[in-house]
């Protein structure tokens, strides 16, 4: 089969999320079991300087859009681990400094450069290589399945082609006004509540769902709490009435990267079998904060994530006084909304030795994290996937998650008279189940012989992407038989 990956980041061109890791992974791994994996990505300015040796694949492409058009390049970026990479060149739309949004609030214009891009990739494909199907990922390009299957309906080029949509998040949507049908010049008849409305809204995610030929997203968990009003955001009724084509699919991790046999971001290596590795990385990751004086019977608790609420972060803050009491240090790197970063970036400063922050986006930082903390904090209130929970196992630190989506599904709780396990979960929005929590995890991390065998079930754990991608295989030739 040929697959057309549409994705709107991918490492290491352009990233601000786990969405930008998987457009990366998963292709590679298709190619790898014998399938050809085609990506296409818009050329951000970030994207730019990793392309030093591109060519014109198609010189221009005549976009529509009413009383104008938009005309734009398609770059052939060449393969890398087998997969093809193209890039629609449109620097009106994409040469800016960020992907989708700037401090300020999002693009005005994302309709029409994610409009763009979906259609720019259907019309590339017509003549760089017609796929068996287009597996799309997130909002931006959730627009192709709606073009696909009305303006390009009786296209016979494309008429057969089956499509795959990936829900990442479902907190974003890609909602937009009522005018954008007539923007991106789609039949009116597509702007119901059984098509893309939705509250009012041109829905890029909704439209996705009802015109894609099956829908997954990145676990078994969210799968579940996306069909709730809790955690669907409005898209509850429509995923439970395709229900039969909704699954989900847990996303691995690619550990040539994330290995810390091999990680040369990293201090030093080290392996379930030889662990000492691992303090030289502590004693690296405290440089790297300018934290000194702190003693081996410190826990060192990581976080990694984007500061906000829908991260946890409020229930951090309000155990904060009680966490100073407890022998533990708080690292955080990450960037988000403008109150918690704020609020962090004064606590660091008020309470050197219990908490430093990094308010900042920092890749080799996020390893030194992974394998220089004992553990790793994810107190999500939603969390589709997550990674670094994943990362933390692969590097002995232990993670302490709430049970939401992907966390559920990746961490098993320790039980000390078993030996099994590989880390701590809470129920529920509490501050004090977190705290009690925190608690646990610090008197089991007091005893080492349990702590290193709690470590070493981690490390043990097996999340590539040889399986998810089986998984997804299997569903790309279940779909593209129904459209043969």
């Amino acid at each position: 089969m040929h697959i057309v990956f549409a994705a709107p980041e991918c490492v290491p061109y352009a990233k601000t999320g786990g969405v930008a890791d998987v457009a990366a992974a998963l292709p590679r791994e298709v190619a790898r079991q014998g399938h050809q994996a085609t990506v296409y990505l818009p050329l951000y300015r970030q994207a730019q300087k990793y392309l030093k040796e591109t060519k014109v694949a198609i010189p221009s492409l005549t976009i529509p859009f009413p009383f104008y058009n938009r005309f734009v390049r398609v770059l052939d970026a060449g393969k890398l681990d087998g997969v093809q990479f193209y890039f629609v060149d449109c620097p009106e739309l994409f040469d800016r400094e960020y992907l989708y949004e700037t401090p300020s609030g999002e693009y005005s214009d994302n309709a029409e450069r994610f409009g763009l891009f979906s259609r720019a990739v259907l019309e590339s494909s017509k003549q760089l290589g017609v796929p068996n199907l287009f597996h799309v990922h997130g909002w931006p390009p959730a627009v192709l399945p709606v073009l696909l299957r009305t303006v390009y309906y009786f296209d016979p080029i494309l008429k057969n082609a089956a499509c795959l949509l990936t829900i990442h998040n479902a907190d974003r949507q890609g909602r937009f006004p009522a005018k954008t049908v007539e923007q991106l010049l789609l039949p009116w008849d597509v702007y119901s509540d059984d098509h893309v409305k939705l509250d009012d809204t041109f829905n890029f995610l909704k439209g996705g769902i009802v015109y894609s030929d099956a829908i997954t997203t990145v676990s078994h968990k969210y799968a579940e709490e996306l069909r709730t009003p809790e955690f669907g955001h409005g898209l509850d009724p429509v995923l439970a009435k395709r229900a039969d084509d909704f699954r989900g699919i847990l996303n691995g991790v690619d550990y040539r990267v994330w290995n810390p046999a091999t990680d040369s971001k990293i201090a030093a290596h080290f392996t379930p079998e030889k662990l000492e590795g691992k303090l030289t990385c502590r004693k690296d990751l405290l440089h790297a904060f300018a934290v000194s004086s702190v003693g081996e019977s410190t826990a060192v608790l990581g976080m990694v994530s984007h500061l906000s609420t829908q991260k946890g972060f409020d229930l951090v803050a309000q155990i904060f006084e009680a966490l100073k009491k407890e022998n533990v240090l708080l690292l955080v790197l990450g960037m988000g909304e403008p109150y918690y970063e704020n609020l962090f970036r004064e606590l660091g400063e008020k309470n050197p030795g219990k908490i430093a922050v990094r308010i900042a986006y920092d890749e080799t930082l996020a390893h030194k994290i992974a394998a220089g903390s004992d553990m790793i904090l994810m107190p999500s209130r939603s969390e589709p996937c997550g990674l670094n929970q994943i990362y933390g196992m692969k590097y002995g630190t232990v993670p302490l998650v709430r049970a939401t989506g992907g966390l559920d599904d990746t961490v098993e709780e320790w039980k000390a008279e078993a030996g099994t396990g590989t880390g701590f979960k809470f129920y529920g929005l509490e501050p004090e189940a977190l705290l009690k929590t925190v608690r646990q995890a610090l008197a089991v991390f007091a005893d080492k012989e349990q702590w290193r065998k709690l470590m070493r079930n981690g490390m043990a754990q097996d999340y590539s992407w040889a399986k998810p991608a089986k998984e997804y295989i299997h569903i790309y030739e279940e779909i593209v038989r129904r459209k043969s």
